[in-house]
């Protein structure tokens, strides 16, 4: 989990590696293509991509997101959950190649309670800036419920865009805290989201809490992908089976799958980026969508 203890030693290490340009530059064009030119899976080919800022209006408020989708035709909707450092480059480089792949991505800021758009330009910035504790009050307003109604703004909005194939369903996907938050989504919209992937997502298993993640399956209609890194389940290995055994209980289908990575090795402006294993993650993300959208 994303810890201030480790969010000290990954600004010394983010720090150093940003001077050699090994996160914000070639790692993000290692694992995204730039827009207008991003594969589909057909060798040599590409899709054209159109992307804005938007925003809508949820039960709190105006949100702010990045939209990002083929430029055309339709296409199932996604709902992204950014990590605790919210909207930045190296998230809507993540919604480009998705989008890439045929679906419409909407990146959300979380803060916008607070705080509108980018506020951060990488994870070292973060890191480094006392990211950590100029959030939490953010944060701390980021509940179950706070998160559905947003999810359910967001679902609603993503409907009303003629680039969103209303016939499919719509998947969320989530980092670090982003990560229960799609569990909460699928929860608070059923009818709408059929898929939801937490990548190394903290606090999925609450035991204290009834509206932890794995309280909620049973009130979902997803399929869920639950992306676990190496020491997160070190420090708490009994989480994924305690998650499974709800799953199974709740009869949604579940993968889920510990990874040759620590937190946060998805997201290429992480100090813990590991791109074999992120490129492992992602290929069961869309294995994850085509099934279940």
């Amino acid at each position: 989990m994303c810890d201030e203890a480790r969010l000290e030693s990954w600004a010394r290490e983010a720090i150093s590696r940003r001077r050699f340009g090994a996160l914000t530059g070639a790692a993000v064009v290692a694992a995204c293509t730039p827009t207008g030119e991003v594969a589909n899976g057909e060798p040599g080919s590409a899709i054209e991509l159109s992307e804005t800022a938007v925003t809508f209006a949820t039960a709190d408020g105006t949100m702010d997101a990045f939209f990002v989708h083929p430029a055309d035709g339709k296409h199932p909707g996604v709902i992204l959950w950014p990590d605790i450092a919210s909207i930045r480059e190296s998230k809507r480089n993540m919604a480009r190649r998705l989008a890439g792949e045929g679906y419409a991505v909407l990146v959300l800021n979380p803060y916008y309670r607070d705080v509108t758009g980018e506020q951060y330009a990488d994870f070292a910035a973060f890191a480094a800036d006392g990211g950590f504790q100029k959030v939490r009050p953010w944060r701390g307003k980021l509940d179950a419920d706070s998160i559905g109604r947003d999810a359910s703004a967001a679902a609603g909005w993503l409907d009303r865009q003629d680039a969103v194939d209303t016939a499919k369903g719509i998947g969320t996907q989530g980092y670090c805290m982003g990560g229960p938050f799609t569990v909460w989504s699928a929860a608070a919209v059923p009818g709408r989201i059929r898929a939801a992937a937490s990548f190394h997502g903290g606090g999925l298993v609450r035991e204290d809490d009834d509206k932890s993640p794995h309280r909620l399956l049973d009130e979902t209609q997803a399929s869920f992908l639950i992306a676990i890194a190496q020491d997160d389940d070190a420090e708490a290995p009994q989480d994924k089976l305690t998650f499974g055994e709800a799953a199974a209980s709740a009869g949604r289908p579940a993968t889920i799958r510990v990874y040759e990575g620590d937190h946060g090795w998805t997201v290429p402006d992480s100090p813990a980026y590991a791109e074999p294993a992120a490129e492992a993650a992602y290929a069961d993300l869309l294995e994850l969508y085509r099934g279940a959208l």
